[in-house]
């Protein structure tokens, strides 16, 4: 573009001269210039045309020199692929040979080797579950590297799996006390010392304990078993090393232990009689109550009977007895049939007062296993409105309301049969107290009678 517009620049200067003959002679020296500068502009290119040109040339020599060396690489490559597949081929075929020859030499090794990772593998499931972990952690380690190792295994990993069946044989013939964490039911934990009985239970001063595989961890029962159970734990505790204990032990290694915990206690199954039970439970305190203040009038009355005895001739109003004698005292003078009348009337009057409330527990004693018949029917209609509500495929739903009829029953009976106990006790009390003033009464009429006739 840089040539065209200086050769249009070049014509449009000769047109000009062209048009202007007349002042030629006149510009001569400008269109010299013109020349000039035209010849100058054209050397100039040249010269930058010709360093292009070098330029070119130079760089065209270096990417030839680029791509010599690339063909030359290329080549040595190849090369060294063709000796590497070679080089490999090779191997494979010594490592084949290497392998027969591997298994040649290990001969019945090999089967040691499934033995060995089959034992390890059986092994980690009961050592990591067994009580001894719990004192001795970190055992299955090596167990694992031996269940998952792909060569055979050396020396002393094969003594390694020695010794941790060994432990575990050893260990679970021994009363061994550790110091331990062991986490409390409320999540905190606290350093315990732990007696370890073989490999069935862990124990502490506050019971059993037991212990989780999953997260390696200690903890107590969520409910301890029966008193008379951790009563040899105690034992075991205040025991020297040289002497025995009794003391029960979980075969299962906590299984029953954790069933026991789902058992209620005596006072859950109380409760599970509800409304009728709690009735029945105060009808049972109702007739003791007044059993014992019954008993206790009645011990007093005969008490106080028995010293009246003793003093016949001057009665006294503060019992039964001197009550009578005072009205025999008050009528000597009546004939026998009065005197009778009078006697029997005075008895009459005792006897209401003497067998106060007998009736009353009589009566607690039959209602008790009413009361227990009722709970029963209740817990048998709600039974089957749940079987109706929810059908019979699963009993727990079912087992709150059969609770309740039979709780109610067993507390209806329980109620009765020492109201029962109870009713008899008072009652023969009270006809041992009615029977003296009988006799009494029998005697002073007799007295009288043979006065007469004297």
């Amino acid at each position: 573009m840089k040539k065209l517009f200086k050769g249009f620049a070049v014509a449009a200067v000769l047109t000009v001269s062209a048009g202007t003959a007349l002042n030629a002679h006149a510009n001569t020296g400008a269109l010299d210039k013109i020349l000039e500068q035209v010849k100058q502009e054209r050397i100039s290119e040249g010269k930058i045309n010709k360093q292009r040109e070098q330029e070119f040339l130079s760089e065209r020599a270096d990417k030839q020199a680029l791509l010599n060396k690339a063909k030359s690489q290329l080549a040595s490559e190849k090369s060294r692929g063709e000796s590497l597949a070679k080089q490999y081929a090779q191997n494979e075929n010594t490592l084949a040979e290497k392998e027969a020859a591997l298994q040649s030499a290990q001969g019945t090794l090999g089967e040691m080797f499934g033995v060995v990772r089959r034992a390890a593998q059986d092994a980690i499931g009961s050592i990591e579950a067994s009580l001894v972990s719990a004192e001795k952690p970190g055992r299955a380690e090596i167990l694992r590297s031996l269940a998952a190792a792909k060569e055979l295994p050396t020396v002393r990993e094969l003594e390694e799996l020695w010794i941790s069946l060994q432990t575990e044989m050893t260990e679970s013939a021994k009363v061994s006390t550790f110091e331990t964490e062991v986490a409390g039911l409320d999540g905190n934990p606290s350093m315990k010392k732990v007696t370890r009985i073989g490999n069935f239970n862990l124990v502490t001063d506050d019971g059993y304990l037991i212990y989780s595989p999953e997260t390696k961890s200690i903890q107590p029962l969520g409910k301890q078993p029966d008193g008379y159970i951790l009563d040899g734990i105690t034992a075991l505790e205040n025991t020297s090393p040289d002497n025995y204990a009794g003391v029960y032990i979980d075969p299962t290694r906590g299984a029953i232990l954790r069933i026991n915990t789902q058992k209620a206690t005596l006072m859950e199954y109380f409760h599970q009689g509800g409304v009728v039970g709690y009735i029945i439970t105060a009808l049972l305190g109702l007739g003791m109550l007044i059993t014992l203040i019954r008993f206790v009038d009645l011990t007093l009355t005969t008490s106080k009977i028995k010293s009246q005895l003793k003093n016949v001739a001057t009665p006294n109003t503060n019992n039964p007895l001197g009550r009578i004698l005072k009205v025999y005292h008050d009528n000597k003078n009546q004939d026998v049939e009065n005197l009778e009348l009078k006697l029997d009337e005075a008895i009459l009057r005792e006897t209401p007062r003497i067998e106060a409330g007998i009736n009353i527990i009589k009566i607690l004693a039959a209602i008790a296993p009413l009361l227990g018949l009722l709970g029963t029917v209740i817990g048998m209609i709600l039974t089957f409105q749940t079987i109706t509500l929810f059908g019979t495929g699963d009993p727990k739903i079912m087992a709150g309301n059969i609770s309740l009829a039979l709780v109610t029953t067993a507390l209806g009976l329980i109620a009765a049969l020492p109201l029962i106990l109870l009713h008899a006790l008072v009652a023969g009390r009270s006809k041992s107290v009615l029977h003296i003033l009988d006799e009494q009464s029998a005697g002073i009429v007799a007295t009288h009678a043979e006065k007469e006739k004297a």
